[in-house]
């Protein structure tokens, strides 16, 4: 079953509670933080977005408490169209980097990739230590953003770093949106409130994010290839290590773009470059190079950040959502009791979508004066995608065809995922093209679509790791009832939620806007504003319940043993939760692959990978997808 590691382990277990805890080297530790610094931007995150619905839906309305915080950006509790925006900036900044890319890949990514390839540890222990904690620091900007224009004494402190540091605009960061789009966001504090320091450390700290992300994805990428232990195949993986795999070469790829579109952009806010900023600007009164304030600006392209941001932004898209495709045929097969349908089709599918997705970037600009026959090419690339998204699928429901259904809180999460990603996706088919897109471009149905197919899916996929593998990380379960009664409301909420905003949009309902009521056509729209503003504060109230339930099972959960899914994957292999080195020093052979469930001939309804073709009456000691 499993041979002596001759070796010993890179790092020695440790015994003070810094390193152990904090400055941590173990793969899982470093999991566990990626996962509570998600936890805790995810409910910064929710924050703001209900006070946008709290805008939306009353908008006039007097909120005391806004006054005490922000009293410039909401004079008398009445909320500016200025502060609206900031909160549509930073919500959408946090939610994508520090919540949608951070928990899938860095939390669950680290804490069960080295264990499932039956690893000791991730290759690089120390640069996977400095990935978290420079991750933790573009956080800690991202929120000084908010410290910095939301605090007016706070905010003149940095005058003296020049025009462009100039902050307390009263607003809780940039009011660019969270695409940071040029020339707005290249122009300074002349652009408008929160265009100051704020803009400044929004930059910042996305710079900060692509440094720990590439630094992670280094090191996913060395330790897949190099680390497997003996008998783990490529072909022999579980599909979520092929989703972080591929999730890490999107990121290896895509953010240093992104790192050099930001550099360039902060260089034209404080160097008086003009790589985004053509010349002859007219802003705020002010003629580009008529004030000290705004100075002469030539030859720059506003376009090309967006190319630059959208070439990293479509492959985020699915650097968010295929760890979650991952975990979801995961937790489908284990629950299904069947093996996954079609597993090398679900590899290719995979790295096929992974690898459009870099092609693909200019369906976000078609509004924007391209080429009507660059139009096409994108948008034939980005309707190609629906079929690889069309395999996965297919395999997923042919996994669960005939299936003995085992309907655990993990499972119901993996299939509200699939579903979904098949409602949002439906959306996709319809912006991907051109001519129509143009006339839904910046309406509420790209906010519908967006937050359905790469917001709220993936984080049902994160749920329905956290549910899964929680019993591995603390040795408890999370509870069952509670776990219910949580997916239920936020199923049916989600959908209040982001449907109603396809209607909207068709409807011609514009993003951004922070109310609606001085427009005629729009007025007939406003019970349903209402609508979905009630149902995201139901289903924001419920992740309360989430979260009582994750602190409450941690130290009195029902007490789990090492394989309570009766799952078949190495990291059910070891004790529970996994000791320092993950296998004691003894590393297991793979005999077959990751989803033997309902072997003929088997004494059980399952065969682990780790199981000799000898302890197993009829195994065929190979890949569990081919029988």
């Amino acid at each position: 079953m499993s041979e002596t590691h001759e070796g010993v382990h890179r790092h020695p277990a440790p015994t003070g509670f810094i390193r152990k805890y904090i400055f941590s080297l173990d793969h899982k530790v470093i999991g566990i933080q990626y996962i509570i610094l998600a936890l805790a931007a995810v409910l910064v995150g929710m924050i703001m977005s209900l006070l946008m619905r709290l805008q939306l839906s009353w908008p006039g309305t007097n909120w005391p408490i806004l006054e005490t915080f922000f009293p410039t950006g909401a004079p008398g509790g009445l909320m500016t169209p200025e502060f609206y925006l900031s909160l549509v900036t930073m919500h959408g900044t946090i939610m994508v980097f520090f919540v949608l890319t951070t928990a899938p890949q860095g939390g669950f990514g680290n804490y069960f990739l080295p264990i499932q390839i039956g690893a000791e540890d991730m290759a690089f222990p120390v640069l996977n230590m400095m990935s978290f904690w420079v991750t933790f620091l573009g956080f800690l900007v991202i929120l000084f953003a908010i410290v910095v224009e939301g605090n007016q004494s706070i905010g003149q402190w940095f005058a003296a770093l020049g025009p462009s540091f100039v902050g307390g605009s009263g607003t809780v960061g940039p009011i660019g949106g969270w695409t940071g789009y040029a020339p707005l966001s290249a122009l300074g504090k002349v652009a408008g409130p929160g265009q100051g320091a704020g803009m400044n450390f929004w930059v910042i700290s996305i710079a900060i994010f692509c440094v720990g992300s590439l630094l992670g994805a280094l090191n996913f990428i060395t330790t897949l290839l190099n680390m497997r232990t003996k008998g783990m195949s490529l072909m022999r993986m579980p599909l979520t290590c092929w989703a972080w795999f591929t999730t890490a070469v999107l990121a290896l790829l895509s953010f240093p773009v992104l790192l050099g579109g930001g550099i360039l952009l902060l260089l034209d806010r404080i160097a008086g470059t003009s790589f985004f900023i053509p010349g002859g600007l007219y802003v705020s009164g002010l003629l580009s190079g008529s004030n000290p304030n705004f100075p002469l600006h030539t030859g720059g392209s506003p376009i090309l950040w967006q190319h630059l941001f959208w070439f990293f932004g479509h492959p985020e898209v699915y650097i968010a959502i295929l760890p979650g495709m991952g975990a979801t045929s995961h937790i489908l097969s284990t629950f299904a009791r069947k093996p996954i349908f079609g597993y090398r089709a679900m590899v290719f599918a995979i790295f096929a979508i992974g690898l459009l997705g870099f092609f693909v970037w200019g369906h976000h600009m078609f509004i924007s004066g391209m080429s009507p026959y660059s139009a096409v090419a994108f948008s034939i690339l980005t309707l190609s995608i629906g079929v690889p998204s069309a395999v996965k699928t297919f395999n997923w429901l042919g996994t669960l065809w005939g299936a003995r259904i085992r309907f655990t809180t993990a499972m119901l999460f993996a299939l509200g995922f699939v579903s979904l990603f098949v409602a949002g996706g439906i959306s996709g088919l319809i912006l991907g093209q051109s001519s129509l897109d143009l006339a839904m471009h910046d309406t509420y149905i790209v906010t519908g679509h967006f937050h359905l197919v790469m917001g709220v899916a993936s984080i049902f996929g994160m749920f329905a790791a956290l549910y899964f593998w929680f019993p591995k990380m603390f040795g408890r379960f999370l509870g069952e009832g509670l776990g219910k009664f949580h997916f239920w409301i936020t199923f049916i909420g989600v959908y209040c939620i982001f449907m109603p905003m396809h209607i909207m949009g068709i409807a011609g309902m514009p993003r951004r806007y922070s109310q609606f009521t001085e427009y005629e056509f729009l007025k007939g729209l406003h019970p349903l504003v209402v609508f979905v503003s009630v149902a995201a504060i139901i289903t924001i109230a419920t992740q309360f319940v989430f979260y009582f339930n994750v602190i409450w099972s941690i130290f009195k959960g029902k007490k789990a043993g090492d394989n309570p899914w009766e799952a078949t994957t190495l990291e059910w292999n070891t004790t529970t939760p996994p000791p320092h080195d993950n296998f004691a020093g003894i590393l297991p052979t793979v005999y077959r692959g990751p989803y033997e469930f309902a072997v003929p001939g088997a004494p059980k309804d399952f065969i682990m990978q780790a199981e000799a073709d000898a302890e197993v009456p009829g195994g065929n000691g190979h890949n569990g997808h081919k029988h």
